[in-house]
């Protein structure tokens, strides 16, 4: 694994490690079963599940078990993927892992919904890449296919800030943790940085020390639905946070559902 010269590691590769523990709050069944209630909804029957960006793979594993869809999860840091694969081993599920940027989708199958989620597209910087992961979307999907993704907006970002920054944590298999996060309003770009600190079994001594720095560009709903009316895309809905409301400008986390069209 490289580093630069400040021993800063890339993105998700030792976060990897904590991941599961910083995101222990996360309530991953619950989004589950929203995907799938948002699946149902717009599409007759949908098989062919992929989740982009799908980390550990907590969400792909809990649709899997569901007995219903046929899940690949995909996401760029092998350390997330390989992570994904020890939980699909251990819960005896059939979730097919694979690492792949989602910049640059490389699969020879089609589907009948892509879902990808907890901001992953805020790390996308501009709306350049937006519109090149909205392309690569729609090439993998069946007629009439479903994408779903969300992202959070410039709201979310400001009240984030107040419980984000400063957090501290340990996991169970010794390794301690602080979050430093701030937000520019006037560029719209976040960051998160994390400090991570390999412990002795007295969790004090710390043997090993790593950095991580995430910046997200945080999109307001209007710029986002500019990008996607530059593509082929159906606008089935724009959901506020985990509801089945019509997202508005006061919206912390907006779930977009698009639909490729039926006759491609």
């Amino acid at each position: 694994m490289s580093t630069d010269k400040t021993g800063q590691q890339p993105e998700y590769s030792k976060l990897a490690d904590i991941y599961d523990a910083v995101m222990e709050d996360v309530d991953y069944e619950f989004w589950a079963d929203f995907i799938d209630a948002i699946m149902l909804r717009h599409h007759p029957n949908p098989v062919e599940i992929l989740e982009l960006a799908c980390g550990t793979g907590s969400i792909s594993l809990f649709l899997d078990e569901l007995e219903c869809y046929n899940v690949v999860g995909t996401d760029k840091s092998p350390e997330m993927i390989q992570k994904a694969r020890e939980k699909n081993k251990a819960m005896h599920c059939n979730v097919d892992f694979k690492v792949m940027d989602f910049l640059d989708i490389q699969l020879d199958r089609t589907f009948d919904a892509a879902f990808c989620v907890f901001d992953s597209i805020n790390y996308l910087q501009n709306g350049d890449e937006v519109l090149t992961f909205l392309n690569q979307t729609e090439a993998v999907l069946n007629p009439g296919g479903l994408l779903i993704f969300d992202f959070t907006t410039p709201k979310n970002s400001v009240q984030a800030i107040e419980y984000l920054n400063n957090e501290e944590g340990y996991t169970d298999d010794n390794y301690r943790y602080f979050r430093k996060s701030s937000y520019d309003p006037e560029n719209q770009l976040h960051e998160n940085a994390f400090r991570i600190e390999k412990l002795a079994k007295d969790q004090e001594t710390v043997i090993e020390e790593f950095s991580e720095v995430h910046h997200q560009r945080i999109y307001t709903l209007q710029e986002m639905l500019d990008i996607i009316d530059q593509t082929a895309y159906n606008i089935r809905a724009k959901y506020s946070g985990f509801e089945f409301e019509e997202a508005d400008t006061h919206s912390l986390r907006i779930t977009m559902v698009l639909q490729c069209p039926s006759n491609q």
